[in-house]
């Protein structure tokens, strides 16, 4: 059975930093880009970062400098860790194997002003 779990979300002073986890099962892991995505009230899916199969990554803009994911091929898990967080980061964030289109059930991730 495929699955995304996500973990870590919360609520958040500004500021702050939360690190949030997701483990997969019944994928290749190794094989898959895996990535962070957010949706917040009323607004789309966005992309937050994605690393590739080869250690490639890419950053919104908006979380650039203050956002790192990375992953253990190992132990199936992909981690992003985000600092000075802002209020208008607060969204539902989502594991994704995106080119497998494969989805978590999300995480709350809020921030009080």
């Amino acid at each position: 059975q495929v699955q995304l779990v996500e973990s870590g979300g919360g609520l958040v002073q500004a500021g702050g930093s939360l690190n949030l986890s997701c483990v997969a099962s019944g994928i290749d892991f190794r094989s898959n880009a895996m990535g962070w995505y957010r949706q917040a009230p009323g607004k789309q899916r966005e992309l937050v970062a994605v690393m590739t199969n080869g250690g490639s990554t890419k950053y919104a803009e908006s979380v650039e400098g203050r956002c790192t994911i990375s992953r253990d091929n190992a132990e199936n898990m992909v981690y992003l860790e985000m600092n000075s967080l802002k209020p208008e980061d607060t969204a539902v964030y989502y594991c994704s194997a995106p080119y497998s289109d494969l989805w978590g059930q999300g995480t709350q991730v809020t921030v009080s002003s």
